[in-house]
This record gives structure tokens, C-alpha cells and sequence, in this order.
């Protein structure tokens, strides 16, 4: 070979610049062969495509190049809430969110269980937290992100009952809905008309169905901020340093009628939630890449195919991750519930009563629907995004880390006795916190849970850590500029 081609060519320059790597012809050679392969591999890929599929070769493009490059071949365009200053009433509902003086115990604020420096969640890992008049009284559920719930609907059984005036007979609606087959979850598929599972609502249960319904309960709780009654809230509202604005805005009539007084504040609380975009940033990485705007790793791209994979992992199938029709961008969750069965958490104090059982939409905490027994166990699925800063998962809390999670869903039934306890004889306690007379209600048919014990599960371990890498790009506050 001419000994020319070892010769070094001109180091180059870099921004700082020091001199860069070294660069033979012969490297170089080397360099551009590989990328000649790599064309030529591509373009043989892109013809067999077309032969086998012919039609079909935008899409065959848009794969190779979402491959290769980790950009979105079919970028969208996303329809965010509108950005504008806080009104009056949404600054009056900002104040009161992080008012430590309207608690029994003087220190517990709005803020305290849904902080924003942890996605409006928890920012410790306990299962549950602490309140009460002396912040001594354990809670029985953690406290769910107040993110992503600007277009949660109010809670409801069955198709959407639209705009209208007549009240809806929930208990009708779930006897009329008993005995039919449930609706089948898969990833990417229009999502199920939910005959059978409820829908909508806030609160892990569905209680509550506007966000100022929402923010009078945690007052009035008394594990949380423990006020024995509303008059009690009315009461300290009046000594707060922001009532002149209450007068001001809803007339100084406002200050002798209690139930008014509190029905404002928390619709305040509601309209701060609303228009604060911390509350619905859609900042993430994935929304970038939605956008055309970011590239995702080789490792991301790969948990999104698997997080869509309606024979894999499934998560689509009630975490929605396609943008609607008209740009709106997914919120990850169907808010449909379901009964998945988690583990019951000894670590939480209710726990320690063998005949308590946390039922979710069929009690304890909302009584209307309890002799809907076909409802037992379930629970709303949660948003997915900003996942990844979350410290406890599930309606009681019993996982800390999204492996965890992932085992979960991959070996609950496949491998059960490593996800629950065994009794004094050995047997494996599977679905231990929920009675026995409802584990019918637990979804046994959507996969991953399509599988028997001694099958090969859903996902592998390279699988799951793929996935994981994949939901870590659901966090807010992706710098788009660096990507």
C-alpha cells in the first residue's frame, strides 16, 4: 500500500481551539467506507421493502430514518394551553395553595402534599403522609400529581353523557352496566368504549369531579389539614392577609357568609391550577420529539415501540401516547380505571388491620357506589408524565422505583410468588389486598397479564430498562436548544 496513505492529515481546530484527534487517510478510507455500507445497506433495505410492500415507502423512509437519526420522521404540531398572566382570582388561589394557616396544625399548606418542586406530588418517599392537628395522623393513600388534570372530565359510568341538564344516576348507570364483558386495553387502538370500567373524576377513587371540589376535601380531612368543619376554614380565612382581595373582587358582603367565602377560595385554588402552566408544561423531551424538536436515544425509541406494543408491554392501552386529532397533546392516561392487583403495603398503618381493605370506587372513602361490587379494586389510572420524579407508585404506595413497577406488570402473573407473600403454609398470597369474593374484577386479559404461571414474560430486562429510559423523556423542562 503507498506509504502515503498512513501520512496524518491536518489536525483540525475545534471551537476551543486545541487540536483535535489525529486523523489518518487511511482512518479516513475507513471512515468512508463504513458510511458507503451503511447507504448501501439502507438503499438494499428500502428496495426489498418495496417489492415486498409496494406503496408503502414513505413509511419504510420515515422508519430507517427515525432509526438512524432518533428524530421524529412525521413531526405534529401541538396545541398547549394558551400562556398568559394569572388573573386576579387565579393569584388569590396561589396565595391560599401555599397558606400553611388554614391547617389545624398551622404548618400544612396545599403545597405540603403537592409540591412544585416534585411535579405538584410528594417530594419524600413515603407511602403515605402525615397530618392531623399535631401532623401525627397517617394518611391511607399517597397523594397523586396535580398535574395534567385541566381536561379531566367529571366522573361518569359508561359512553359520555354530553351537555346535559338531567342529573346522572351513577348507581343506574352501574347496574345497567353489570354482567358486560369488559373492553379489551391495546396500545394505539381507539380506546374502548368503557361499558363496564368508570371514568373521569379526581382523587384516586373519582370523588370529586371539578378541581374546587377537590381542594375543599384535603381541608376538611382529618389526617390532612383537619379543620372539623367548613366554618372552621371560613373562620381562618378571615384572618388571612389576603381577605381585602376576597372583598374586593366578590363584594365585602363576602365576609358574613361562610359557605360563599369557601366556595370562591376554592374555586380560586381550582383557576390557579388552570392557568399556571407548571401545571400542564408540556416541556418533555417526548414532546419535543413530537414536535421534530428532539432526538431520542436508540434506547428511547426502542421502550416507545415496546411502551406501544399492544403484545409487549401495552402501556398505551390506558397510558394514551398519540397526540389527538386536533394537536392536543397525550396526557398518558385514559383516565379509566382499573383493578391491577398490587400487593398490599404493610407500611402503611390502616394496613395493620387485617379486615381494612382500601376498595377504591366501591368504598371506603366514597360510599355511593359500594354495592357496585363489580367495582372493587379499581382505581384511576394516573398521568404518566413527569413518572420519573415520582417516589412511591400505585394507589397505596407499596413501589419506590419504576423497576419495581415494571416487575410488576411483567411477573404478576407469570411468576407470582415474586410479587406477593406466602402464608404460614407456603401458599402465595396473590391479589392479598383486595377480599377474594372481588379478584374476578382484576384484569387478567390485557396484556402483559395475558399469561399463565411458567410462561416467558412480556418483556425482558433489557426491555424494561428500554421502557424506563423511555418514560424518563415524560419529564418537564427539557432544554429542546441542547438536544
Amino acid at each position: 500500500m503507498n506509504q502515503a496513505s498512513d501520512a496524518a492529515l491536518p489536525p483540525t481546530l475545534p471551537a476551543g481551539g486545541e487540536p483535535g484527534p489525529v486523523l489518518t487517510r487511511r482512518s479516513a478510507l475507513r471512515l468512508l467506507a463504513r458510511s458507503a455500507a451503511c447507504i448501501v445497506i439502507a438503499a438494499v433495505a428500502l428496495g426489498a421493502y418495496a417489492l415486498v410492500y409496494p406503496g408503502r415507502m414513505p413509511a419504510a423512509v420515515g422508519a430507517i430514518v427515525e432509526h438512524i437519526t432518533g428524530a421524529n420522521p412525521r413531526p405534529v404540531r401541538l396545541l398547549r394551553p394558551a400562556r398568559a398572566p394569572l388573573s386576579a382570582v387565579a393569584l388569590l388561589g396561589k396565595e391560599i395553595f401555599f397558606d400553611q394557616s388554614l391547617s389545624a396544625s398551622g404548618t400544612q399548606s396545599c403545597a405540603s402534599c403537592h409540591s412544585p418542586k416534585n411535579s405538584y406530588a410528594p417530594d419524600n418517599a413515603f407511602p403515605v403522609q402525615f397530618g392531623g392537628a399535631h401532623m401525627s395522623e397517617a394518611g391511607y393513600r399517597p397523594p397523586p400529581s396535580l398535574t395534567y388534570l385541566y381536561r379531566q372530565a367529571p366522573f361518569s359510568i359508561g359512553p359520555d353523557q354530553g351537555d346535559t341538564d338531567v342529573p346522572v344516576d351513577l348507581t343506574q348507570l352501574a347496574s345497567q352496566a353489570a354482567g358486560v364483558e369488559r373492553a379489551q386495553k391495546t396500545a394505539l387502538a381507539t380506546p374502548a368504549a368503557p361499558a363496564m370500567v368508570p371514568q373521569g373524576g379526581l382523587f384516586w377513587d373519582g370523588r370529586a369531579d371539578t378541581l374546587q371540589d377537590q381542594a375543599i376535601g384535603p381541608l376538611t380531612n382529618p389526617v390532612e389539614m383537619a379543620n372539623k368543619t367548613p366554618e372552621d376554614v371560613a373562620h381562618k380565612l378571615l384572618q388571612t392577609k389576603y381577605i381585602d382581595q376576597f372583598k374586593q373582587m366578590f363584594g365585602p358582603a363576602i365576609a358574613g357568609n361562610p359557605s360563599l367565602l369557601i366556595s370562591e377560595a376554592m374555586f380560586a385554588v381550582g383557576r390557579y391550577q388552570l392557568e399556571d402552566p407548571s401545571f400542564h408544561a408540556f416541556t418533555s423531551k417526548y414532546d419535543y420529539w413530537l414536535e421534530g424538536k428532539a432526538r431520542l436515544t436508540h434506547a428511547e425509541l426502542h421502550g416507545l415501540q415496546l411502551f406501544n406494543d399492544k403484545d409487549k408491554a401495552n402501556c398505551a392501552g390506558c397510558h394514551l401516547s398519540q397526540p389527538s386529532k386536533d394537536g392536543l397533546p397525550p396526557v398518558f392516561t385514559d383516565t379509566q380505571y382499573e383493578a391491577l392487583g398490587v400487593p398490599r403495603n404493610p407500611a402503611i398503618p390502616a394496613n395493620k388491620i387485617p379486615k381494612f381493605f382500601d376498595m377504591g370506587v366501591c368504598g371506603p372513602f366514597r360510599d355511593d357506589l359500594a354495592k357496585q361490587t363489580q367495582y372493587c379494586g379499581m382505581f384511576l389510572t394516573p398521568t404518566l408524565r413527569n413518572v420519573a420524579n415520582r417516589k412511591v407508585f400505585f394507589h397505596n404506595g407499596v413501589y419506590h422505583d419504576l423497576k419495581q413497577v415494571m416487575d410488576f406488570y411483567n411477573l404478576r402473573n407469570t411468576s407470582p410468588e415474586k410479587i406477593y407473600p406466602r402464608d404460614a403454609s407456603g401458599k402465595v398470597q396473590k391479589y392479598n389486598d383486595l377480599p377474594p369474593q372481588f379478584h374476578a374484577n382484576v384484569d387478567a386479559s390485557d396484556a402483559p397479564f395475558d399469561r399463565k404461571p411458567g410462561d416467558r414474560p412480556a418483556m425482558t430486562d433489557q426491555d424494561i430498562q428500554d421502557i424506563i429510559a423511555f418514560m424518563k423523556t415524560l419529564s418537564d423542562g427539557f432544554d429542546a436548544g441542547g438536544s
